[in-house]
C-alpha cells in the first residue's frame, strides 16, 4: 500500500494557475505550472501566478514537473518556478519548444535545467510509480494527458480535451492508451471541468468551416482574420481555407509570429512557402494593399483587439483597413477582455467597416462538454472523481455530472486550492489539514509578488487620484523655503481649486511650525502628520480619499 496525497497549488475554483500536486511514498509529482490572467481590479498586475512557498520547501522530493500542454494557463509559471529551483521537466515536443522559447524571453540559460522530451510512448519509474502518457485533443498539438501508477491503482490527470475525430494525428485521442488505462485498476481520474456546464458532445467545428467558406467567397479583395495566438488548430483552419481560394497568407503579431514559427518548423503549422509573405512597413511606395491575400491578426487576450483598433485608425506600421476589406473576428471575448472587445466592434463601424463575428458556437470547442465528460468516465470507471481545472460553477457542474451517472459524495471529491485529499487502502481520507496557496502578483517590471499595500494604493490612485506635496526645508534653521509645490493627478483640476490648493498649502505650514518647536526635526512624524492632516482636511472638503505624498526635500543636505 502506499500513501497518497493530493492538492492543488492553484486551478481549483479559477480560470488559470493550474498546478496540482501528488505525494507519493514521500515522492512529489508536479502536474503543470500555469499562470492566470489578472481581472481588472488588480491594477497594473501582469500575471497571477502560483505560490510555489511548498514547493521550495521540500524541493529535495520533487521527482519532476510534467506538463501537459502549451498553453499559459498550464506552462506560463515554470520560467518563474525555474528561477527559484531546478527541477527536470518533462513535456511533449511542441509544448517543449514553446517552453524553451518563454525561458529564452525570461533570460533563463536552457542548458542549465533538465527538459526531457516524452510522448504516449514513454514510461518513466520512480521506485514504485510509473508515469506515462497519451494525447489528448485540444486547440494546441501534441497536448498529453498524465496517468501516474501507484501500488493502490492509476490516477489518470486529463486537462483540457475532447474527442473531435476530425483532427491531424498531432491532436489526435490516442484510444489505444486509454484502452490500456481502462483494462487497469483506476483509483482517481482528475478531469477538467471548464465545459462541464455546456450540454452534450463538443461539435466539430463544422460551422466554422461553413462561415469562413461563405466569407472568403464573398470576399472581393483584402480579408483580415483575428485570432487567437495560442489556438493553432483555429489558425490552420483559417489557413486551409485561404489556400482553397487560392490566396497569399500573411501573420502578423509579435507573440503569434514566435509561436508560429515554432509550428511551421516542427511541421504542426502546414503553410506553403510560396504562398507566405512577409509584409513590410507602409511608406509612400508600399501600402500593404494585398487584395489577394488574408492577414491573420494574432495575440494573446486583448491584443488581436488593440491591434485592429491600430489599424483602423491608421497608426499601425502594416495594416491601414479599408471599407473594401472583409474584417472576420475569430476572438470572441475571454474574460477581462469584454470592454475592449465592444470598442473594437464600435471602431470598426464608426469607421463603415462591417466585421464578420464568428459565434462563440461556431467555434471549435477547445474543452470537453457534460457529454464528453461523462464518455471519459465511463472508459475509464475511476472509483474517485476529482474535478480540476475550473471555477466553482465549473467544478459544481462536473460533479453533478458524475452524480448523474452514479457516483455519490463519498467518491466525487470538489477542493479548494490547497486543501489536502489523502488515499488510504483505496479510500479518500476527509481533508485535514490545508497548504499554503495564496497567488503571487507579477508586475512585468518587478521581480517577485506585489504587496497588497501596492494594490491598495493603485486602486486608490484610480478611484480618487494623488496629490504631491513638495517642500524644501532648511532643517538647521527650521523654515520651509519658498512656497510648497503641490501637484494633483487624477483629483481636482489645479486651476479651478486655487482656494483649496492655498488651504492644503497654510496647513503644511502650520504643521511644519509645530514640528520645528521640537529640539530636532524627525522626518517620519513630519511626513505622517502631512499625509493624516492633509488627508483628512481634503475628505472633509471634496469627500475624496488620493494618496497625499510628501516630498520633503533638506536643503543643508
Amino acid at each position: 500500500m502506499s500513501k497518497i496525497k493530493f492538492f492543488a497549488l492553484g486551478g481549483l475554483g479559477e480560470d488559470g494557475k493550474n498546478m496540482y500536486c501528488l505525494d507519493i511514498d514521500n515522492q512529489l509529482f508536479v502536474l503543470d505550472a500555469g499562470l492566470k490572467y489578472p481581472t481588472r481590479d488588480l491594477f497594473g498586475v501582469d500575471a497571477v501566478l502560483p505560490d510555489a512557498t511548498y514547493l521550495r520547501d521540500n524541493k529535495d522530493r520533487i521527482k519532476g514537473l510534467f506538463l501537459s500542454h502549451g498553453h499559459e494557463d498550464h506552462i506560463g509559471a515554470v520560467p518563474a518556478l525555474l528561477k527559484q529551483m531546478k527541477l527536470p521537466v518533462y513535456a511533449s515536443r511542441f509544448t517543449l519548444a514553446l517552453l524553451e522559447d518563454a525561458l529564452k524571453e525570461h533570460s533563463i540559460d536552457i542548458n542549465t535545467h533538465t527538459l526531457k522530451t516524452v510522448s504516449k510512448k514513454d514510461r518513466l519509474t520512480f521506485g514504485n510509480v510509473t508515469i506515462s502518457f497519451y494525447q489528448t485533443t485540444h486547440s494546441i498539438p501534441e497536448s498529453l494527458g498524465i496517468v501516474v501508477e501507484t501500488l493502490d491503482g492509476v490516477i489518470v490527470y486529463s486537462p483540457d480535451y475532447t474527442f473531435d475525430q476530425n483532427v491531424s494525428a498531432a491532436y489526435k485521442t490516442s484510444f489505444e492508451r486509454l484502452a490500456s488505462i481502462a483494462g487497469k485498476k483506476v483509483l482517481a481520474l482528475l478531469t477538467e471541468s471548464l465545459g462541464a456546464e455546456r450540454q452534450g458532445h463538443s461539435h466539430t467545428g463544422s460551422n466554422l468551416d461553413l462561415g469562413l467558406n461563405q466569407a472568403f467567397f464573398k470576399a472581393e479583395k483584402r480579408i483580415v482574420v483575428s485570432a487567437f495566438s495560442t489556438d493553432i488548430f483555429r489558425i490552420q483552419r483559417v489557413i486551409d481555407t485561404a489556400l482553397k481560394f487560392d490566396r497569399k497568407i500573411a501573420i502578423i503579431g509579435r507573440r503569434a509570429q514566435r509561436m508560429v514559427d515554432i509550428a511551421i518548423n516542427l511541421d504542426y503549422l502546414k503553410i506553403p512557402k510560396d504562398k507566405l509573405i512577409n509584409l513590410k512597413f507602409i511608406d509612400d511606395n508600399n501600402k500593404n494593399t494585398l487584395e489577394d491575400a488574408v492577414v491573420l491578426v494574432t495575440g494573446d487576450r486583448h491584443e488581436p483587439f488593440y491591434m485592429l483598433q491600430r489599424m483602423v485608425r491608421k497608426i499601425d506600421r502594416l495594416i491601414h483597413l479599408q471599407e473594401d476589406d472583409t474584417v472576420i473576428m475569430m476572438t470572441p471575448p475571454v474574460p477581462g477582455t469584454e470592454k475592449i472587445a465592444a470598442r473594437t466592434l464600435d471602431v470598426l463601424y464608426r469607421n463603415n467597416i462591417q466585421p464578420l463575428k464568428i459565434d462563440k458556437n461556431a467555434l471549435p470547442p477547445a474543452h470537453a462538454s457534460s457529454e464528453d465528460i461523462k464518455l471519459l468516465i465511463n472508459i475509464l470507471s475511476p472509483k474517485h472523481i476529482i474535478p480540476v481545472i475550473g471555477e466553482h460553477r465549473h467544478l459544481f457542474a462536473l460533479k453533478k455530472i458524475a452524480f448523474s451517472i452514479g457516483y455519490d459524495a463519498h467518491h466525487v471529491h470538489m477542493l479548494e486550492n490547497g486543501q489536502v485529499l489523502e488515499f488510504v487502502n483505496g479510500e479518500a481520507k476527509a481533508q485535514t489539514y490545508s497548504i499554503r496557496s495564496k497567488d503571487v502578483l507579477i508586475d512585468g517590471i518587478l521581480e517577485g509578488d506585489l504587496s497588497e499595500v501596492v494594490l491598495h494604493d493603485r486602486e486608490i490612485m484610480s478611484q480618487d487620484g494623488l496629490m504631491l506635496i513638495i517642500a524644501n526645508v532648511d532643517a538647521k534653521g527650521k523654515v520651509l523655503l519658498g512656497d510648497t509645490e503641490i501637484i494633483s493627478r487624477g483629483f481636482v483640476y489645479m486651476k479651478e481649486s486655487e482656494a483649496l490648493m492655498d488651504e492644503v498649502r497654510e496647513r503644511v505650514e502650520a504643521i511644519a511650525e509645530n514640528i520645528f518647536k521640537n529640539k530636532y526635526v524627525d522626518w517620519r512624524q513630519f511626513k505622517e502628520k502631512i499625509r493624516e492632516d492633509i488627508g483628512r482636511f481634503l475628505y472633509k472638503e471634496t469627500s475624496r480619499k488620493p494618496i497625499v505624498m510628501p516630498v520633503l526635500i533638506d536643503t543643508q543636505k
